[in-house]
């Protein structure tokens, strides 16, 4: 093509689109929950969808929820026990997108040790990072082992879950997470037990969300961003140990024997489908926190979570 031909045809075509920019704000350090986030990055699905995506972890993991409220990020991975306590306290944030669609909390004990059941937990010491939220997991626990919340002695280790466990500071602790401190303690030849919140009083609900600020969002954005990391669930899902290798290769630390048992523990609870909403989910944990007193009454599923994927759709 001669030159003068060659440039008509790109005054054509026309300047190329550019990305939407989208800062997603993790809940923690990068870990294998986050898998979907780094493999969407990783194999070009972000971009695929006109999306520049930019991922920051956090100092403190109490403040994503709290900087996009403040709109100075779009998106937080967060945890859906703690949405329920924000929008009651008045920040602005809605569930666009699940993340992680099962509890990976559980109540752990040493699988040797002294506790076969919950009802072994009397007179004993229980390790815990974040109150409210894990006292009121802890208490329904306790009951169906017949127990009160005065049965056991609460003592905080502030992050320092399963090194408390470990060294006999506490006979249990709240707050670990099934995939990560289970396999941390297999990896230091000190066997874990979970009991599992889920089967023991407390209603199912999804570990791992995204938040944003209903009244700055995006929803036509956020929409691409689900569409790219649901493709991402479907290549781990499909291709397990292939997504590892490219998980792990983004940072040398993430390339351990922790990680990688952590991954194969995470796949199956990723969500299939992260902009699907069960709305009956949401308000089944509302009305728990309302009884355990961690909140004042209840508020409709609208206020708490959306589906961004019907957004827009006409009503039936």
């Amino acid at each position: 093509m001669k030159p003068l031909a060659l440039a008509l045809a790109l005054l054509a075509a026309g300047p190329a689109a550019a990305a939407d920019h989208l800062t997603v704000m993790l809940d923690w350090f990068v870990n294998p929950d986050h898998g979907p986030i780094v493999i969407a990055q990783e194999k070009g699905y972000f971009a695929d969808e006109g999306l520049e995506v930019e991922t920051i972890a956090p100092a403190d993991p109490s403040d994503p929820p709290k900087m996009v409220a403040a709109g100075r990020a779009d998106i937080a991975v967060s945890y859906q026990p703690q949405l329920h306590l924000q929008v009651h306290e008045g920040l602005p944030l809605i569930r666009v997108g699940t993340l992680v669609a099962t509890p990976l909390n559980c109540l752990l004990v040493k699988a040797d040790g002294p506790i076969g059941s919950i009802a072994d937990l009397k007179g004993r010491r229980v390790g815990f990072s974040v109150s409210g939220v894990e006292s009121a997991l802890l208490t329904a626990m306790l009951g169906s082992g017949g127990l009160t919340a005065d049965d056991v002695e609460m003592v905080n280790v502030n992050w320092s879950l399963s090194p408390a466990l470990m060294s006999g500071q506490v006979d249990a602790v709240i707050g670990a997470f099934r995939n990560f401190e289970l396999n941390q303690m297999a990896l230091e030849n000190v066997p874990g037990r979970c009991f599992y919140p889920e089967e023991a009083g407390v209603p199912a609900y999804d570990e791992l969300i995204y938040v944003a600020n209903p009244e700055r969002m995006d929803a036509a954005v956020i929409s691409r961003f689900l569409a790219a990391t649901e493709k991402a669930v479907q290549f781990i899902v499909n291709h397990s140990q292939e997504s590892f290798r490219i998980f792990a290769a983004t940072a040398p630390e993430l390339d351990d024997a922790l990680n990688a048992r952590a991954w194969a523990d995470t796949v199956p609870r990723l969500a299939l489908r992260p902009a699907a909403l069960d709305a009956g989910r949401y308000a089944r944990f509302e009305a728990f926190m309302a009884g355990a007193g961690l909140i004042d009454g209840t508020l409709p599923v609208s206020r708490l979570a959306v589906d961004t994927g019907a957004v827009g759709e006409p009503a039936q």
